[in-house]
């Protein structure tokens, strides 16, 4: 049974998609997961990129895009009241209701509450009120707002960046890393042991030499 370390962040769209759709794309394939959640934004200042939702247009076509997903997979998605909103309250909830023998990593049942608190409704995903109702029906085993939180969820976003990882949602097997929601289905095939992952292909393209670099 392969392993499956799945980062992601409660502010991504994308992420809940693919954390809702996961136990139908993955049907009838034995896995376990490890539910880990990083800051997006951080990746993005280590890459030096801007999120999507920071470039206009890009802004629009991915909440026109998201919602269409949502819909042509059944999946319950209303925009909340605003967007992009700031993920770390919910993040170091989601970590501080993590057991202690994994205290990276919580449990599909809190991530799934989590995801459902920003992306189901349309309400504010940061409003005060929500919040304290979602930390009171969690019922956290740590302090949110203590350093031990803090620093795990700085571990859990250094180490994603270590291991290659630039955006969410990504899915981490053995030394093979897959990215967005649209890598489900090349996930199952690697799962169920395609053999195109045996050929040169993967490695192939790390030797691909690059025809021009922008200057930055």
């Amino acid at each position: 049974m392969k392993h499956i370390t799945f980062y992601l962040d409660f502010l991504s769209p994308y992420a809940y998609l693919a954390f809702e759709h996961l136990p139908e794309a993955l049907k009838g394939v034995s896995y376990s997961v490890s539910y880990t959640p990083v800051l997006f934004a951080g990746m993005l200042k280590h890459h030096g990129q801007l999120g999507p939702a920071e470039i206009a247009p890009k802004r629009d076509w991915t909440y026109r895009h998201v919602l269409w997903l949502a819909h042509s997979q059944s999946i319950p998605l209303q925009m909340p009241a605003s967007h992009p909103f700031n993920p770390l309250p919910l993040l170091r909830l989601a970590l501080a209701c993590a057991p202690e023998a994994e205290p990276g990593a919580p449990n599909r049942y809190v991530c799934e509450t989590v995801f459902r608190h920003a992306w189901r409704g349309g309400a504010d995903a940061a409003d005060a009120q929500r919040l304290a109702s979602l930390v009171q029906q969690l019922a956290p085993r740590r302090d949110l707002q203590g350093e031990e939180v803090k620093a795990q969820l700085k571990t859990n976003t250094d180490d994603a960046i270590a291991q290659g990882v630039f955006g969410v949602p990504s899915f981490r097997v053995d030394d093979k890393l897959f990215w967005g929601l649209d890598s489900l289905p090349m996930l199952r095939d690697y799962l169920l042991d395609e053999p195109w992952f045996a050929g040169p292909d993967w490695t192939a393209v790390r030797q691909l030499p690059s025809g021009v670099t922008r200057r930055r």
